[in-house]
């Protein structure tokens, strides 16, 4: 069985065990849950789950640097009193496979401030990507390669 659905059965049978059925109350019975598959995780095959889990949680909390990080650049462009940056268009070819990955990584890098994907190119190989400062394409394009792809591949391969 899938140690997530197992996970999320694990929950829903505290719900049933403890009769508080709370949104706080699923996420302790999930949280036991992954408590407990954590101690058998060799026994039943799950620690490739956790390892992802990790990946996930990795993910997310670099999402949120980023976004920090890209929005308090913005503010400092904005801020100035003469606007010194070069808008402009740049193409990355990206290294992710599915669509549920491209889209995933389009998603994000467009979440950020300063940055808008606009199009995919028809073999969905490459997106095209408007930056508020363009002034170095390739240090952009490390950014994105080094940042969410390496930890959507992490977390999908």
């Amino acid at each position: 069985m899938n140690p997530f659905v197992a996970n999320l059965l694990l929950a829903l049978v505290w719900l049933i065990v403890t009769g508080g059925f709370s949104l706080a109350n699923l996420i302790f019975g999930f949280l036991l849950g992954a408590g407990t598959l954590f101690l058998i995780r060799e026994q039943v095959g799950a620690g490739n789950y956790f390892r992802r889990g990790r990946k996930v949680v990795d993910l997310v909390l670099f999402l949120l640097y980023d976004l920090a990080v890209s929005a308090w650049r913005v503010a400092l462009v904005v801020m100035r009193p003469k606007l010194d940056v070069k808008p402009g268009v740049f193409l990355y070819r990206h290294r992710v496979q599915s669509e549920f990955e491209i889209a995933l990584l389009s998603n994000l890098v467009g979440l950020t401030p300063g940055t808008l994907i606009f199009d995919i190119s028809d073999d969905e190989r490459t997106l095209f990507v408007h930056a508020l400062d363009c002034s170095d394409p390739d240090a952009r394009r490390r950014e994105i390669a080094e940042g969410f792809e390496r930890r959507i591949l992490e977390v999908f391969r």
